[in-house]
C-alpha cells in the first residue's frame, strides 16, 4: 500500500461516525418524524373535527327480523369529518321523518319513501334532505297538497327494506318512492352485524369504534399491515386524501384504483359478485313490487349515482372498460318488468359541470347542494307524465318547459 493510500484509509477510519452516533441519530430522525406527524395531526382534527356521538347511537343493526332500524324516540348527534353536524331526531316509529307517524293530511297525496343513507338524509340537517325539499316542489308544480313520509334508514340496503317493507304499506302512501344508490345492490342480502368485528355498536364512543377497528386490523393482518390500516384512518390522512379527492382527475383515478367491492358496478363487465347481488336485489325488487300491486299503489324507483358516477356522467368521459349507465339500465329493466315506474335522472348530470362537488369528497354522501339537485331532477320527472297523479300542471311549469 502506498502512502496516499495509507492516508485515505486512515481518513476513512477517521470520518465514521461514533457507536453512540449511529443510535442518537435514527432516534433524533424519528422522534422528528413523531413531532411532525403530532403537529399536523392536530392541525388536521381542528380542521376536520368529528363528535364522541354518533348516529349508530340510535340504530339497532343487527335485528334480522327487521333489518337495520333506528330506536323509536331517539336523538342522536353526529359530526363526521366533513360533515357540518346533524341532529337525527327519530319519531315513535324510529322513523327521520320530520313528522310523528300517523294518518296523512286530509286531501294530501302521500309519498312515503324507503332505502338507504341517502334517502334518510345521512350527513345534511333534515331540512335541508332531498326528502323535505321533494314534496314542495312536487306541490308548486302540480298544485296539490303533496306530503312525503320518509321511511329511509341508514344502513338500509335493500335486505332491510324488504324486511321493514309492511311498515311502508302501513303508512298509507298514495305512491312508494325507492331511490337507489349502489349500496342497496351490494347490501341485496341481510347480513347480522357483528360490532366486535367492525367496531360500530351503540354503546360504543368514537374512540371506542377506532380502538376495535385497529384492533381488529391487528388481529387479521400482519404488524405492517395493521400498522398501514391504523396509519390510513388518522385524520392527518382524511386531511391529505379529502383535498385530494377536490381534484376530478386526481379522483377518479384514485377511486378506480379501489377494490371491486367499491368500483364493480361501474365496469362493463361486472364481476360474479356483483352479478350476484343484482340477482338478489331483483328478487327484493320483485318482492316489494308484487305487495305494492297486490295493495294498489304505484312503486316508483330511481337511481341516484354515487360521486365517481357523477364525475363520469359530468364530463362526458370514462376509461374504457367502464359504463356510468350500465347499472342503470339494468335497475330500469328490473323495476320495470316487476310492474313499477322507473324515473331516470342520470341525464340531468351531464348538464351540471364537477357534478362531485355536491359530494362529501371523502364520505361521499351528498351534501346539501347535492339533495338540492337531487329534489329537483325527482321533481321533474316525477312531473313529467311517469306518475298520472302527479302531472305538473301547465301553469306551474317556467315557460321553456311549457309545450
Amino acid at each position: 500500500m502506498t502512502k496516499s493510500e495509507a492516508k485515505e484509509a486512515e481518513g476513512i477510519k477517521e470520518a465514521k461516525l461514533p457507536a453512540r452516533d449511529c443510535i442518537l441519530l435514527p432516534i433524533i430522525g424519528l422522534l422528528t418524524i413523531c413531532i411532525v406527524f403530532l403537529v399536523t395531526e392536530s392541525v388536521a382534527r381542528r380542521m376536520l373535527p368529528v363528535s364522541s356521538t354518533l348516529l349508530a347511537n340510535c340504530i339497532v343493526r343487527d335485528d334480522s327480523t327487521t333489518g337495520a332500524r333506528a330506536i323509536p324516540n331517539s336523538v342522536c348527534w353526529e359530526k363526521s369529518p366533513e360533515s357540518v353536524g346533524e341532529e337525527y331526531r327519530f319519531n315513535s316509529c324510529g322513523h327521520r321523518a320530520g313528522m310523528e307517524c300517523g294518518p296523512k293530511q286530509s286531501g294530501a297525496f302521500r309519498i312515503v319513501t324507503t332505502g338507504s343513507s341517502v334517502v334518510m338524509g345521512e350527513r345534511v340537517p333534515i331540512e335541508d334532505s332531498f326528502a323535505a325539499l321533494l314534496p314542495t316542489e312536487l306541490s308548486r308544480l302540480t298544485g296539490r297538497n303533496v306530503e312525503l313520509y320518509n321511511e329511509g334508514m341508514g344502513w338500509g340496503f335493500s335486505a332491510s327494506s324488504l324486511l321493514r317493507f309492511d311498515d311502508v304499506l302501513n303508512a298509507q302512501p298514495d305512491l312508494i318512492l325507492w331511490p337507489l344508490t349502489p349500496s342497496d345492490i351490494e347490501g341485496s342480502t341481510f347480513t347480522p352485524f357483528v360490532a366486535d368485528k367492525i367496531g360500530y355498536s351503540r354503546a360504543l364512543t368514537l374512540r371506542e369504534k377506532g380502538w376495535l377497528r385497529v384492533k381488529a386490523a391487528f388481529s387479521s393482518k400482519s404488524v405492517l399491515a395493521g400498522l398501514t390500516d391504523a396509519f390510513s384512518r388518522t385524520r392527518s390522512i382524511v386531511l391529505i386524501r379529502h383535498f385530494m379527492n377536490e381534484s376530478q382527475s386526481q379522483y377518479l383515478k384514485a377511486y378506480l384504483m379501489g377494490p371491486d367491492a367499491d368500483v364493480g358496478f361501474l365496469k362493463t363487465e361486472p364481476s360474479e359478485w356483483w352479478q350476484v347481488n343484482l340477482l338478489q336485489f331483483e328478487r327484493n325488487a320483485a318482492n316489494m313490487e308484487v305487495r305494492a300491486n297486490a295493495a294498489g299503489i304505484p312503486f316508483v324507483a330511481a337511481y341516484l349515482p354515487n360521486r365517481a358516477q357523477a364525475a363520469m356522467i359530468s364530463m362526458g368521459e370514462w376509461p374504457d372498460g367502464y359504463d356510468p349507465y350500465k347499472l342503470n339500465e339494468q335497475l330500469r329493466s328490473i323495476i320495470t318488468r316487476n310492474g313499477g315506474v322507473y324515473l331516470d335522472i342520470l341525464p340531468g348530470f351531464r348538464a351540471i359541470p364537477n357534478a362531485e362537488q355536491y359530494y362529501l369528497p371523502m364520505d361521499g354522501h351528498p351534501n346539501a347542494e347535492g339533495h338540492r339537485i337531487i329534489a329537483g331532477l325527482l321533481a321533474k320527472e316525477l312531473t313529467s307524465g311517469a306518475v298520472p297523479a302527479l302531472r305538473a300542471a301547465p301553469q306551474n311549469l317556467a315557460p321553456a318547459e311549457r309545450k
